[in-house]
């Protein structure tokens, strides 16, 4: 194995999402040059994040499946324009067969 591969500095860090008003103290590598006090009257280093589990909308209970583009709609019409595609075929591929059959009749 490799030496010295994994990182040896953890120490504790405050994560924050300001949008959800959520914050946690964990131990981490990241870097950063702001630091908070947290509730133990301690200050930590802190990490600004866009997204934890108080404001993702799988954890929140609050996702939606929005279909912006008409997908479900497009993904219906391209199979129904298929299955009438083969029927046409079959149907066309019947008549041929049958207008053969007649000229072989005369």
């Amino acid at each position: 194995m490799k030496t010295n591969l994994h990182p040896t500095d953890y120490r504790p860090v405050v994560f924050s999402d300001d949008v959800a008003g959520f914050a946690f103290l964990t131990q981490s590598t990241a870097q950063t040059k702001e630091t908070i006090k947290w509730e133990d009257g301690n200050e930590y280093p802190l990490v600004k994040v866009h997204i934890s589990s108080a404001s993702h909308p799988f954890f929140t209970g609050e996702e939606k499946i929005i279909d912006t583009e008409g997908r479900v709609d497009r993904y219906k019409a391209k199979f129904a324009a298929a299955e009438a595609r083969k029927v046409a075929l079959a149907n066309k591929a019947k008549k041929a067969k049958v207008s053969k059959a007649k000229k072989a009749e005369r």
